[in-house]
């Protein structure tokens, strides 16, 4: 149990025992490693959506996406009973297992970058939406293509940075470099991307205006 003081008013407060939240990654991970299939597949539910979109980011594939998803929690099953959560977040953990899958699959596949078909259905309004909502779909799909067309490394510091919300040390640990490199790996991931959406966003300016006239 936990002990808690409540500030009632000015000049009184109140004492209250309360049970420890039994559904934090760290409870449920030891649950798991204990053999307890319900608690992984908890843990698999409330993280699959964030790693899915992560590996699809990096990779720009849904099928590739899934597999790194599928890989990723394959991972932490074999070492789910030696996991140690004060070392790093199960959050962590899973985007550097993520990580570190992509960057194996690229290296089987021999490819400097992973730029592969995208399925406009995921991203495209129904043909009644409004132009605005049209053009937010497109300019997603636009986005997503020139992160999928940044080299690997410039690649995987943006989306950890600007998607994630990863510091920049903790980047530098999880990829093995130094913060230096990883500033200037999202530097020039960033002039990159500009460089490719900016005739998009000029070819479109005068229609976006025209949506809010």
């Amino acid at each position: 149990m936990r002990l808690s003081v409540i500030l009632v008013g000015s000049d009184s407060c109140r004492i209250e025992w309360r049970l420890p939240d039994r559904n934090t990654d760290e409870l449920l991970l030891e649950s798991a490693g204990q053999g307890d299939a319900a608690a992984f597949q908890q843990l698999y539910e409330r993280h699959r959506n964030a790693v899915f979109r992560f590996a699809y980011r990096l990779s720009g594939s849904v099928e590739n996406a899934e597999d790194l998803t599928h890989d990723c929690f394959l991972s932490l099953i074999k070492r789910v009973a030696s996991f140690e959560p004060g070392r790093a977040s199960l959050r962590t953990y899973l985007l550097a297992a993520t990580r570190n899958l992509w960057l194996k699959q690229l290296r089987t596949l021999g490819r400097e970058s992973a730029l592969d078909e995208f399925d406009e259905n995921d991203f495209v309004a129904p043909s009644k939406a409004p132009l605005g909502r049209l053009l937010d779909n497109e300019m997603a799909l636009k986005v997503a293509e020139a992160v999928a067309s940044l080299p690997p490394l410039q690649r995987e510091a943006l989306v950890l940075f600007e998607y994630e919300g990863i510091s920049l040390n903790e980047i530098a640990s999880m990829v093995g470099s130094d913060v230096g490199a990883v500033k200037a790996r999202l530097h020039r991931g960033r002039e990159r991307l500009r460089k490719v959406l900016q005739p998009y966003l000029n070819s479109h300016r005068e229609i976006v205006t025209l949506e809010k006239a």
